[in-house]
């Protein structure tokens, strides 16, 4: 008896430091960002980290980190709490017209750039080498 309980002791344990262990990306490369809307205006440096499953855009300004986007398939997540799907995102951010993984779907490029003169949008990322 002893010995089945050390055994779920043992997996249960396992399981929990396997659930906290954190994400490698896969790519993890510095540029400069432009990300230009009626409503947000970056210009600066910055870095896009690809994981598996998701992308984590970061802009910084003289060290401190102005925007921090996680991009899912599904939704997008400002900062560590708040999340909001991408139909909502794209209405309060670009255009209510876009596709809702359209952000998903722009970072997934080698080469980012889009422009919309229409809406005055403009996201361009330039990796640095």
């Amino acid at each position: 008896m002893e010995t089945k309980i050390k055994i779920i002791i043992f997996v249960f344990a396992g399981l929990l430091l396997a659930g906290c262990s954190q994400k490698q990306p896969v790519i993890s490369q510095s540029a400069t960002i432009i990300f230009k809307t009626p409503v947000m205006k970056f210009y600066d440096k910055g870095f896009v980290t690809h994981y598996d499953d998701y992308i984590h855009l970061q802009i910084l300004n003289i060290g401190k980190v102005v925007l921090d986007l996680k991009i899912y398939e599904d939704e997008i997540c400002q900062g560590t709490l708040q999340c909001i799907n991408g139909k909502e995102f794209n209405a309060k951010y670009l255009n209510k017209d876009y596709k809702d993984n359209f952000m998903m779907n722009l970072f997934k490029k080698d080469k980012v750039y889009f422009k919309d003169k229409e809406n005055n949008i403009l996201i361009k990322v330039k990796k640095d080498k």
